[in-house]
């Protein structure tokens, strides 16, 4: 079908002809089109149009939204299945169709994370920067570090990045130029683009250090005079504006002077509020915004005003957006932070707001009369001055100061009528090919801790630990509380709110230790990317007001003890306990089989041979006699028949702590084919296929051997030995194990491991080892899904 045809069936009317341009001419770099004028609509069909009708090969499979809010995820997504199901294409990951899904953290993004069995299907992946970019820089928020490859590899091969609202992202918007500027030097497995989408958008923000020899090359697409013909009402709306007679002072920088702002601005809204329409109050900080929804909710009792902000849990997130969609907004108010100004499909007859950033302020007016439906009634706009000497974060007195001096004598907000955007973007960190590179490694340090890269993906109002609360008196380390947070537990809190929380008597942040693979008490300040446990007896939320420290009510748990999951810990191994047990023999010919058909379906022709082969070497070290005893833990004595799934119930532990099998597989490898040029990559295929064993080789802090033993690391010891064995046509002959690699330099087994690491990372680069490195473990997944059917 044409794209008119194609549009109108998914959306229920025609396309603006910038639309249909997208969809029907190449890809550009960055599209500027105004607020109301259907950017999601226009970048989402324009891609499933391409990839399902007209099979266009420089389109990427995946389509990742990137958005600055979390209250704009899930407005998107009912958006994009609507629009799916409409066009019959609506499906999950693994039907061939298009499947939706959201990266928001939590337990969907290590065991429910379909959309990554399945990278030869089209798929449509919507989440926050928070949460895209820590996952594209190798440290995603949220969920489990060893899963964090697999992200990566498919977040930046067979990939087309839209940021949307770039003039909210702040030091993300430099990364994201960074990581586009990367994937152009870096060698990709498949090929990937970004798209920058905005109202407001300048693209000289784009100029970065890395990309900046590249921005000739880029193209913009925007709207013409037939888009502006047929938008009519939507770009001339009438936004009447005027600077309202209440101010933010230095004075609300104490208790009382504060309470004097909210309380005249309560009184302002509720007289310039129309009771037959909408009106949406926006503030900079979500502490301003809590009071003064208290304080209306205190004059309208029984109204069904709102409040939005980004410190709730996923679960009233979720309740938020039905109601902002499915409720009808008569006599509403909504308090609301940034998390609205930009991309919610929502408008009010009335907007007061505090004084923001120029491109803030476009955006928020954006979210008054937004469709001209006000035209004739008239709507109006009051912006609240913030002085100099006030508060002004999360901003810098000069963007205020420039859009102060926008707003002076302006009397009209219509979009036609708003000055142009000029602000130069804020110097801010920036990822640089090196820091890519460090990032590779997904080790922690011996500490516990991970590199911060926090300030690469926010510089202002950083969210900077995820919380949520669980029922218990003193331990969590109880099977029924010690599961991950499930994602519509978390809720996003700075850094500053989260030690304050702290300070009350007796509470208390509880923070998984990946190496010794428990809980623990938080025993130092958190760090960005954290996700913290609470007692729900502390208190510190309420379902209608958000995260607020000084709340002593226990919140309503979201989930119960049944549906939670154990972590996915260094010595946890749950894919090899399986209702039917498995032959290891057989196993690895079903994963050589599958790595085949896995790379013929993503088209990977360079390197089939080497996955394949990784993939029938993948588990040999399962052969280990201590693996073997937890296959056979439950049977009293161990067969001759050496498994590599076991039906045995009950918990899997190994005598070893910290035993791998993939590096005891990985030393049989090298020990029989070392000095094939392709050894190396194969030997790095093998150890990382669970993402536990990849850049370095040591021993855990609290790991320990036998009297005697040299070497070890991760529950093997030097000298361990692994039986001959048969397999999908190959023989491995009986083996000792060596370590010698853990050593610096040149040793008895050749170059250290590092070294050899290193070496794969500069010739295949970042993007193209972990893509190499996830089609191994994939197939590992799909063979071992295969063996448990009926």
């Amino acid at each position: 079908m044409d794209y008119s045809e194609f549009f109108s069936k998914a959306a229920g009317f025609e396309p603006f002809p910038y639309q249909a341009r997208l969809a029907e001419a190449s890809w550009p770099d960055t599209l500027n089109v105004p607020t109301g004028l259907g950017k999601t609509a226009a970048v989402t069909l324009a891609w499933l149009y391409k990839r399902r009708e007209l099979r266009d090969e420089a389109t990427p499979r995946r389509l990742i939204w990137c958005l600055p809010m979390r209250v704009l995820v899930e407005q998107t997504v009912a958006n994009i299945e609507g629009w799916l199901k409409a066009l019959d294409l609506s499906g999950r990951p693994g039907e061939g169709k298009v499947s939706v899904n959201v990266l928001m953290g939590g337990e969907e993004d290590i065991r429910k994370a379909e959309w990554t069995s399945y990278p030869e299907d089209d798929a449509i992946l919507v989440g926050t920067q928070d949460m895209l970019l820590s996952r594209a820089l190798m440290r995603g928020y949220g969920m489990s570090r060893y899963q964090w490859p697999i992200h990566f590899a498919l977040l930046h091969n067979d990939a087309c990045w839209v940021f949307d609202e770039v003039q909210l992202m702040g030091a993300g918007l430099a990364t994201s130029a960074q990581l586009e500027a990367f994937r152009r030097d870096f060698p990709l497995a498949k090929n990937s683009r970004t798209l920058w989408v905005s109202a407001t958008l300048n693209r000289d923000w784009l100029d970065t250090v890395d990309l900046h020899r590249h921005m000739d090359s880029l193209t913009t697409r925007a709207i013409g005079n037939e888009d502006r013909r047929q938008a009519g009402d939507r770009l001339r709306a009438v936004k009447s504006i005027a600077k309202a007679p209440v101010s933010l002072s230095k004075d609300a920088g104490n208790k009382a002077g504060l309470q004097t702002y909210l309380e005249n601005l309560c009184n302002l809204v509720l007289e310039a509020h129309d009771t037959r329409a909408q009106t949406l109050v926006i503030l900079n900080r979500v502490e301003r915004a809590q009071q003064l929804f208290r304080l209306l909710c205190d004059s309208r009792p029984d109204k069904a005003d709102l409040l939005i902000h980004a410190r709730f849990r996923a679960a009233e997130r979720t309740e938020q957006a039905r109601r902002l969609h499915d409720e009808n907004g008569a006599d509403r108010i909504i308090v609301a932070t940034q998390a609205i100004e930009a991309g919610v499909d929502i408008s009010s007859k009335t907007l007061v707001t505090e004084l923001a950033p120029w491109a803030s302020m476009v955006q928020r007016f954006g979210r008054c009369n937004r469709y001209g439906e006000n035209n004739q009634d008239g709507a109006r706009i009051l912006w609240l001055d913030i002085e100099d000497e006030a508060d002004v974060l999360p901003y810098t007195h000069e963007a205020l100061a420039t859009a102060r001096g926008k707003l002076n004598g302006l009397a009209s907000a219509s979009p036609q009528d708003l000055p142009a955007v000029e602000e130069t973007r804020p110097l801010t960190s920036v990822p640089r090919r090196k820091d890519l590179l460090d990032l590779f490694n997904t080790d922690p340090d011996l500490s516990g801790f991970d590199v911060d890269v926090s300030d690469y993906i926010r510089d202002t109002g950083t969210p900077g630990v995820q919380v949520f609360w669980r029922d218990f008196k003193d331990d969590p380390n109880t099977p029924d509380i010690q599961g991950r947070a499930d994602r519509r537990e978390l809720c996003p809190v700075s850094i500053g709110q989260a030690m304050e929380f702290t300070k009350r008597k007796d509470t208390m942040l509880w923070r998984w230790d990946a190496l010794d693979e428990h809980w623990t008490k938080l025993a130092r300040d958190p760090r960005p990317g954290m996700v913290l446990l609470l007692r729900a007896a502390d208190g510190g939320y309420d379902e209608a007001i958000g995260f607020d420290g000084a709340l002593k009510k226990p919140p309503v748990p979201v989930i119960s003890v049944e549906t939670r999951s154990p972590h996915d810990a260094m010595s946890e191994d749950w894919r090899s306990q399986q209702p039917k047990p498995v032959a290891l023999p057989e196993h690895l010919g079903h994963v050589a089989r599958h790595a085949a058909e896995l790379c013929a379906k993503v088209n990977e022709t360079a390197h089939t041979e080497v996955v394949v082969i990784a993939g029938r070497w993948h588990d040999l070290g399962k052969a280990h006699a201590i693996f073997q005893k937890s296959m056979y833990r439950c049977k009293g004595t161990i067969d001759d028949e050496l498994l590599a799934k076991s039906d045995c119930p009950g918990p899997m532990r190994h005598k070893r702590p910290y035993f791998r099998h993939e590096l005891a597989s990985m030393l049989a490898w090298l020990d029989q084919q070392d000095g094939d040029e392709r050894a190396d990559l194969v030997a790095y295929l093998i150890a990382a296929h669970h993402g536990k064993v990849r850049m370095s080789l040591r021993a855990m802090p609290t790991e320990e051997a036998a009297d005697g033993v040299k070497r070890f690391a991760r529950g093997v010891w030097e000298g361990d030995t692994l039986p001959a064995l048969d397999f999908d046509g190959e023989h491995s002959r009986e083996t000792t194990l060596k370590l010698t690699l853990m050593e610096i330099g040149e040793g008895e087994q050749g170059p250290s491991w590092t070294e050899r690491t290193l070496k794969l990372l500069d010739h295949h680069g970042p993007f193209r080892l972990a893509w190499l490195e996830t089609l191994v473990r994939l197939a590992d997944w799909r063979a071992s899904a295969e063996e448990q059917k009926p």
